[in-house]
């Protein structure tokens, strides 16, 4: 995936974030939301590592390497921010006061099941937080690739990879598309520009309903 498709997806998920917001960033494609949080928009990002209140560091600027986000990344802090124990973040994680949770995914099916922990051949250390975020974050969304490296589907009748979280995603965002997971199945919401819905169709294992007030994605 090229940088650009990268930057869409994260930039769309940013859209996600809104006033007041308490929100959990995963590495990789969600951490990069951080730095498109549209403007006027003061929400509090949570680490579950003990770290509230923080943003995307000036790239003029070095950092502390030991205050860094869920992508090993260094970040600065924001006015208020507080530190604390990852017992305390737990709580909170477990607690279900965070608003909003942004991971990535290997892949989501269409009754909003999540795998994004383990893939085959791959050394694993353990699932580790995202289980409790995708089952105490109010609203989960998933922003990732729409297939694999190889080409194949990531949005599929059933997900064949472990399972991080039975029925957790509310949203998945793409270079593609945004799909909703709903009680009826996957409704499209949104399509990228010079993205047609036969291709998106194409490219998604899941049966979709299309959305009767489609539009494209503005980012």
């Amino acid at each position: 995936m090229s940088k650009h498709q990268r930057e869409l997806i994260a930039r769309r998920a940013a859209w996600e974030i809104q006033n007041g917001f308490y929100v959990n960033l995963g590495p990789g494609i969600p951490a990069l939301a951080a730095r498109f949080v549209p403007e006027g928009v003061e929400a509090v990002l949570v680490s579950e590592s003990g770290v509230q209140g923080f943003g995307p560091l000036h790239h003029k600027h070095k950092g502390d390497r030991d205050l860094v986000d869920a992508a090993n990344e260094p970040v600065a802090l924001t006015p208020g921010a507080s530190l604390f124990s990852s017992v305390d973040a737990y709580a909170m994680i477990r607690g279900g006061h965070l608003d909003l949770c942004i991971v990535g995914g290997f892949q989501v099916d269409e009754r909003g099941n999540l795998a994004n922990w383990m893939l085959p051949g791959r050394m694993v250390h353990g699932i580790g937080g995202v289980m409790d975020l995708a089952c105490g974050a109010k609203r989960v969304v998933v922003a990732m690739e729409h297939r694999t490296p190889a080409k194949k589907p990531k949005i599929l009748r059933n997900c064949t990879l472990p399972l991080t979280g039975l029925g957790v995603v509310h949203r998945v965002i793409t270079e593609l598309a945004v799909i909703d997971v709903t009680p009826q199945g996957l409704v499209l919401r949104e399509v990228a520009a010079e993205v047609s819905v036969d291709e998106v169709c194409r490219e998604t294992e899941a049966g979709l309903r299309v959305d009767k007030d489609l539009k494209i994605i503005q980012v």
